[in-house]
């Protein structure tokens, strides 16, 4: 069986806070790093923790031949982003490759897997708190025990091994949509909460924001429960818990991009929330109104 651990290089489809950290911690335990494409030219990435900085040399690549025998890659670009990187992923539509989706939301087979086919796709549940600063250098922060969350089977439990070697905290999960579902709740409201208010993290400590958010959470709660998800309130105190307690100096990636003028990553988000919602016959009324705001931020229209 195929698996990324000790495999030849891994490709990085997005090289941006989270894929760079993740990509990190293999080239920390010797792998060699691929990079497809960007717009800027990178020679190796950087990641500084605790005013600490380390770097690895990585190889960048202009075309998606070029890891036609690539067996392994992270797939780190916002959710909204992928059919723009379709190319590469048809790249690695081979039933021995594996692919690490490290992305937001809860649809990860449904995004990539008409573009890699019979590759095998492992999704991960990401939790680290990191921020690009230039080019193939981040900043990381740890929030909790957890940095990405994987499915408890052979393979993936493979890739948890050797990211831990590199020093990502991994878990390995029975059940990965509850898992799954349980982070959306921190996602659809910290995301938009800030890129809307145009603060940080912190923001999440108000207590007016907190009602919101409370809001937000309890309709994911209902939704998630008709996909099957095990969620109870009890998640929500868990999750508005854990975005209290970020570091200080604490971002989001909406946040930042609105900052930036890029597009902003809702689909995937509260508009998972509210067109899952949608097919179970279930109220999202508030997060169909953030959606409204958020979309008309772009010149939209929602959902």
């Amino acid at each position: 069986m195929t698996s990324l651990v000790n495999d030849g290089p891994v490709a990085l489809i997005g090289a941006g806070a989270v894929g760079l950290s993740l990509a990190s911690a293999l080239a920390r335990t010797g792998r060699p790093v691929t990079i497809c494409g960007g717009r800027d030219r990178v020679d190796r990435i950087a990641i500084t923790e605790d005013g600490a900085t380390q770097a690895w040399p990585v190889t960048q690549v202009g075309e998606a031949a070029k890891i036609a025998g690539h067996t392994s890659a992270i797939v780190a670009v916002k959710a909204h982003h992928t059919p723009a990187v379709a190319h590469w992923l048809r790249a690695l539509a081979r039933p021995e490759a594996v692919v690490l989706v490290a992305q937001n939301g809860v649809e990860h087979h449904e995004r990539v897997q008409p573009h890699t086919g019979p590759a095998r796709i492992i999704p991960g549940i990401v939790y680290l708190n990191a921020e690009r600063t230039e080019p193939g250098h981040a900043i990381l922060r740890r929030v909790g025990a957890v940095d990405i969350a994987l499915p408890d089977d052979g393979q993936a439990a493979a890739l948890a091994a050797e990211l831990d070697a590199g020093g990502v905290r991994t878990s390995t999960e029975a059940d990965l949509k509850t898992v799954a579902w349980a982070k959306l709740l921190t996602n659809i409201t910290a995301n938009p909460l800030t890129a809307l208010t145009g603060r940080r993290a912190e923001v999440m400590r108000d207590p007016e924001i907190e009602r919101v958010a409370r809001l937000l959470m309890a309709e994911a709660v209902a939704v998630g429960r008709a996909e099957g998800a095990a969620l109870t309130d009890a998640h929500i105190d868990r999750a508005m818990h854990w975005l209290r307690g970020v570091p200080a100096g604490a971002t989001t990636s909406m946040h930042e991009d609105r900052i930036a003028g890029r597009k902003l990553e809702y689909d995937a988000l509260n508009g998972a929330v509210v067109r899952i919602a949608e097919r179970h016959g279930l109220d999202a009324s508030a997060n169909r109104f953030v959606l409204a705001l958020l979309t008309a931020i772009e010149g939209g229209t929602a959902a």
